[in-house]
């Protein structure tokens, strides 16, 4: 678990909560049904006008990242390829075929597939690069969709505002209607820019940090495996791949 993104998620509720307390308000002054219906609602109208299905349902896909993210282990990457180099120069590239075949991922599986099947490093390259390359976009775009949301949040709770200021002015003469439409102007535009700056915008920019160092990792793989099909030393290629290292 991502300790961080929990810890900033408590925060997050503790600093808005604990403040409206502090200045004298409760807790249910900041619920508000119609408010809630106007943002998230309109927010959620305007993302799914605005994204493709495919970026949508990866963005739900890979929203379990903030608190589970992927386990991108560097060190561990470079200890497995100076491991399959070694074991290319021992017992050739054809002894690659039973580590390829046991390997969970599929992309370092399919690198180890193409040296064993003796395709060419220009050929691996390519390959390898167009497979790391589109689920890099694939996974920006996603996370993108947030950052949608976050821009299109604090403009939707301006417009409850407005709504509720007309309904106020609307029932001037009646003071009983009155606070229910300013309470509405004023949650909404709380839930716009809470929603935006605390949770939307910090969610697109973390989803983004991790779908970057997962490309880092299979950039990694790549100039690993391609070392080794041409038959660089492995003290060599450790040298080199420690260049990814943060």
């Amino acid at each position: 678990m991502d300790v961080l993104s929990l810890i900033g998620l408590i925060l997050a509720f503790v600093a808005i909560l604990g403040g409206n307390l502090l200045e004298g308000g409760h807790v249910s002054s900041l619920v508000n049904g119609p408010a809630a219906l106007i943002v998230l609602g309109g927010t959620l109208a305007a993302a799914l006008l605005q994204a493709p299905m495919s970026a949508f349902k990866r963005a739900v896909q890979i929203l379990r990242w903030i608190l589970f993210p992927p386990r991108i282990d560097l060190p561990g990457g470079i200890d497995r390829i100076i491991g399959w180099s070694m074991t290319a120069r021992k017992e050739g590239l054809l002894g690659l075929e039973s580590v390829a075949d046991s390997e969970p991922d599929p992309y370092a599986r399919k690198g180890l597939q193409l040296l064993v099947d003796g395709a060419e490093p220009a050929s691996i390259r390519s390959i390898l690069e167009v497979d790391f390359i589109t689920q890099e976009n694939r996974d920006i775009q996603a996370a993108k969709v947030y950052e949608s949301m976050g821009g299109y949040a604090p403009t939707i709770g301006i417009i409850g505002a407005v709504m509720g200021l007309i309904h106020v002015m609307g029932n001037l003469a009646d003071p009983s209607q009155l606070g229910g439409g300013i309470a509405v102007a004023f949650v909404a535009t709380i839930y716009g820019v809470a929603s935006a700056n605390l949770f939307l915008l910090p969610v697109a920019n973390k989803l983004k940090a991790i779908a970057l160092r997962q490309s880092r990792y299979r950039e990694m793989l790549l100039e690993g495996l391609l070392s080794i099909a041409e038959g660089e030393n492995p003290r060599s290629i450790e040298l080199k791949l420690q260049g990814f290292m943060e």
